[in-house]
């Protein structure tokens, strides 16, 4: 919490509830570095607006607070290298919301915005980078050309959020269908329905036995009840023969 000392307790927590907000409900190809250890430097990877030499690159950058913020602007400064005509070299960020166009009433939130439409609309009459500034007036494509090979070198590479999403729908897809092929006892096969042509997963081995089991008994006790009967039948035929001749 040292760096933080730097800033006045009024700051810090106006700072604090800031990041708060960018942090649950982030801007659009903005991601905020949050460090609660030290307020006077915020750090953001912004994502290259897409149709722009940019696009495809993450570019991290910073915002360098002093003591005497809201009332005076932070610094910008590019960390990831860019070819950009209002980014130096060293990575300042010239903007006028950072300059004579400041106000104190202006968020992170806001500065942030402006960075990231700086890279859809440069500024060349005021660069900082004369290199790229000329080139763009004289000859965009030859900016864009060079501008997409910093991009391609230096910039960081976005995750792939719909990978993500899609790996995870296929699993979701995929996990019953796994779970029948691999996960399956000996005694728990698939029986088909000749007739429907589908599969029960719910019939066994185990209940087929019982089944097989218990009609056999049935048989075998019909059997015996039958064979008893016929015995008791001749039985009963030979007394009344008996009966006949007394």
């Amino acid at each position: 919490m040292a760096e933080n000392e730097n800033l006045p307790p009024r700051v810090i927590k106006e700072i604090a509830k800031e990041l708060k907000s960018l942090d649950e409900s982030p801007p659009g190809g903005i991601k905020v570095v949050v460090n609660d250890d030290n307020f006077s430097t915020i750090f953001a990877d912004i994502e290259g607006p897409a149709g722009t030499p940019y696009e495809g690159g993450v570019f991290r950058m910073k915002l360098v607070l002093t003591p005497d913020f809201p009332n005076s602007p932070p610094k910008g400064y590019f960390v990831t290298k860019i070819f950009h005509p209002n980014i130096a070299n060293n990575g300042e960020i010239c903007v006028n919301t950072l300059k004579k166009d400041w106000n104190p009433t202006l968020g992170l939130r806001h500065v942030l915005l402006i960075i990231r439409c700086l890279l859809v609309e440069p500024f060349p009459e005021s660069a900082l980078n004369e290199q790229a500034g000329k080139m763009l007036m004289e000859d965009y494509e030859a900016y864009a050309k060079h501008a997409r090979l910093y991009t391609s070198i230096h910039a960081l590479k976005p995750k792939l959020k719909s990978k993500v999403a899609i790996s995870e729908s296929t699993a979701l897809n995929e996990g019953p269908k796994n779970a029948l092929v691999t996960s399956p006892s000996p005694l728990v096969p698939c029986t088909t329905n000749k007739e429907n042509n589908i599969q029960d997963p719910s019939i066994n081995v185990a209940s087929t036995e019982a089944i097989g089991v218990g009609a056999s008994a049935v048989h075998k006790k019909k059997d015996l009840a039958s064979t008893k009967v016929h015995v008791d039948k001749k039985k009963l035929d030979a007394r009344k023969k008996s009966l006949k001749r007394l």
